[in-house]
């Protein structure tokens, strides 16, 4: 079958074609999870005979799929320790103009991006530069498209920094034997980030200027919570002029009703009985401070004492997700908060007021919510990740010997890789079993953070560049380069780059590097140049 041939290609071939467009478009225009895609196009290259068992899962035991795979552990290790953390808190100051504060960032966040997951790292900054941007009045998208580029600019200049490197890395060894050191792309990595950082404080008129979610919580007048009055309250009798409910200096009240949900004309004469529902716009800290000192409590139920509030001391924000269960329900008008252990105080949407109580008001994907939740609340479970994306991290790590050890830990294993002492996979599992052993983190937050879809992905895009590489596309695709850019390297070098930077607007990165290798290490090869420095110049792009 392998003989019949079209447009210079063989059948095995334009499968392979067939299946990589048909993996991309259903990537493009669908919103079908991105690992079940990558195995499909596995399990069709494989029933079509275009790669062997042993070939189509050479993926899974990939030496740069696994030590993506254990470096997911050796970092479980430094956020449960508050490595990351300390960083954080002792790095970004506070600067008095806006290139310095750039740059106060975007070196540390890129120094961590260079040893560590680019996700992991910009989770842990985001909800941090939110705030640090309200301390200096600079709008939180100026400094956070910036986190985002240094994060990945950071990543380029090691090769545990960002998984294409580990991905293109591993490949090479394959082919040659030799493996790389984990500073191969330090120097130009460097390079790179330093053009970045002045091209963002150059650029920063053309940074979007936009509030985060959680900041409409912060404008007076243009949220609202809905309270409730306790039965043993004493101002149980009075009206709201009395009991200084009508006019307050946090807000307006916008609605009132008794037991029967119908609002009532609101006038300071209203008497106040066990029960009623107040509803505010202001400023949610004052009011939830208002609350405290008139015994008011949060109205998800009738609550008879004010003691029963003690244990909701702790606001949190939340926004709904795409596909929430919430989505065009009310919290009023179901089990939500019960099952959970929270009470909803404040509703917002697009920064504009919604002129009702907030457990009324039918939800839809953004809304932004606040709630009132135990001090020790776990926003970690599966049904909860669902329906909501909480603003502020609940993992509030314990500074302490752990903290130092586990940055030594990390350090020793980069040493040993950088010094050519054993190769990073065998470093990465003793740092993973250092962490352990160490008690760094436990047995189930080293699971928890093996993020087993993207190591579903890594392992898929490896595959199709071994496909890519054996059905002759790849040494094609190489010849035509050459055929149109000559036989002189830089050109050679930049045009494989400048479509590899293009396609990675569309496709993954790392599946990007793995389809780029085969052609880039044939392309230099028909030059007759050694491939290392064109595949460092691919990792970049």
């Amino acid at each position: 079958m392998e003989t019949i041939e079209f447009l210079g290609f063989g059948l095995n071939a334009w499968i392979t074609i067939v299946t990589v467009l048909g993996m991309f478009s259903i990537l493009l225009f669908t919103k079908w999870r991105s690992d079940i895609v990558f195995l499909g196009a596995i399990g069709v290259l494989f029933v079509t005979g275009v790669l062997d068992a042993k070939e189509a899962f050479s993926g899974f035991s990939s030496t740069s799929v696994i030590t993506v795979g254990v470096l997911f552990v050796v970092v479980a290790g430094l956020m449960h320790t508050g490595v990351l953390q300390c960083i954080v808190r002792f790095l970004l100051g506070t600067p008095d103009r806006y290139s310095k504060a750039v740059v106060r960032l975007m070196m540390p966040v890129a120094v961590l991006s260079s040893f560590l997951s680019n996700t992991t790292v910009v989770a842990l900054f985001v909800n941090i530069v939110k705030i640090w941007s309200k301390k200096l009045n600079i709008s939180p998208s100026k400094l956070l498209i910036p986190l985002s580029y240094a994060s990945g600019m950071g990543g380029v200049c090691t090769l545990i920094g960002t998984p294409p490197n580990l991905i293109i890395s591993g490949l090479y060894e394959e082919q040659t034997g030799r493996a790389m050191n984990i500073l191969a792309t330090t120097v130009p990595g460097l390079f790179c980030l330093a053009v970045g950082v002045l091209s963002v404080i150059a650029m920063r008129r053309l940074l979007p200027d936009r509030k985060a979610p959680e900041s409409a919580f912060e404008s007076t007048g243009d949220y609202t919570v809905e309270l409730q009055v306790p039965s043993d309250t004493p101002h149980i009798g009075q009206t709201l002029g009395e009991a200084g409910l009508f006019h307050v200096k946090v807000g307006s009240l916008i609605e009132m009703h008794h037991f029967d949900d119908t609002p009532l004309p609101i006038t300071e004469d209203e008497p106040l009985m066990g029960g009623d529902h107040l509803v505010y716009a202001g400023q949610i800290d004052d009011l939830i401070e208002m609350a405290y000192t008139h015994q008011l409590v949060s109205a998800d139920h009738h609550v008879f004492s004010i003691k029963e509030l003690d244990n909701y001391s702790k606001l949190r924000t939340a926004y709904v997700n795409i596909g929430s269960s919430l989505i065009g329900r009310t919290i009023g008008g179901s089990s939500f908060e019960k099952d959970n252990n929270m009470m909803l105080a404040a509703v917002a949407r697009s920064g504009e007021r919604i002129n009702q109580a907030p457990r009324s008001v039918k939800l839809q994907v953004g809304d932004t919510l606040l709630f009132v939740c135990p001090k020790h609340f776990n926003v970690n479970t599966d049904s909860l990740k669902r329906d909501l994306y909480f603003f502020d991290s609940d993992d509030v790590p314990n500074f302490g010997y752990g903290t130092i050890l586990s940055t030594l830990i990390m350090i020793t294993m980069v040493v040993l890789s950088a010094l050519g002492v054993m190769p990073l996979l065998q470093c990465a599992f003793l740092a993973a079993a250092a962490m352990l052993i160490c008690r760094c983190c436990n047995m189930e937050q080293a699971m928890r953070a093996i993020n087993w879809d993207i190591l579903m992905i890594f392992a898929g895009s490896a595959v199709l560049g071994l496909a890519i590489q054996k059905t002759g596309i790849a040494e094609w695709l190489a010849n035509g380069i050459l055929d149109v850019c000559g036989t002189n390297p830089i050109v050679v070098m930049t045009a494989v780059c400048f479509v590899g930077t293009f396609a990675t607007e569309f496709i993954s990165n790392t599946a990007a590097g793995a389809m780029f290798f085969p052609i880039m290490y044939h392309a230099a090869e028909k030059l007759g140049y050694e491939p290392f420095p064109f595949l460092i110049a691919l990792m970049i792009s």
